[in-house]
């Protein structure tokens, strides 16, 4: 009965994940840290590495401290809470840092509907460059009306 929870568990945790995502980016990233983001929307550096990617770090610590939790201090649904967090930062960066904006160039031929919509909506949220006005902040569920023609 244990596998059926942490599958449940598991997968709650993936879902919930892009409303977390959602809400970071919108409140976190487009608010009070907007100094760590700002260069992903202005490049202002020639690195691989952008100050936006710290808050990869953020999740990969909570994710690193459910698995801790789970093996040295009896927290059972640290497993599957850390692994939808970690499963839910591996979806978003093949999505966001390798489709989207092309940092390992592999995916480049995906044209099916769902890759056109992530890109559209993905270009809608870069048009605005400031902190403010912007749209389209979560990943992974972008609202419909980019799936259209």
């Amino acid at each position: 009965m244990n596998a059926v929870y942490w599958v449940l568990i598991y997968l709650i945790t993936f879902l919930i994940m892009e409303f977390m995502a959602w809400a970071t980016h919108k409140y976190v990233m487009h608010g009070f840290l907007w100094s760590l983001h700002k260069d992903h929307h202005h490049k202002d550096h020639s690195s691989w590495w952008e100050r936006n990617d710290f808050f990869f770090i953020f999740y990969a610590g909570i994710s690193i401290g459910c698995f801790i939790g789970w093996q040295y201090y009896g927290f059972w649904a640290g497993l599957p809470i850390g692994l939808g967090i970690f499963s839910y930062g591996v979806a978003y960066f093949m999505v966001h840092d390798i489709f989207i904006h092309q940092r390992f160039k592999l995916f480049r031929n995906a044209n099916n509907r769902y890759a056109k919509g992530i890109r559209r909506a993905h270009k809608m949220h870069h048009k605005h460059l400031g902190k403010d006005k912007g749209e389209c902040f979560g990943m992974l569920v972008p609202p419909m009306k980019y799936f259209k023609k």
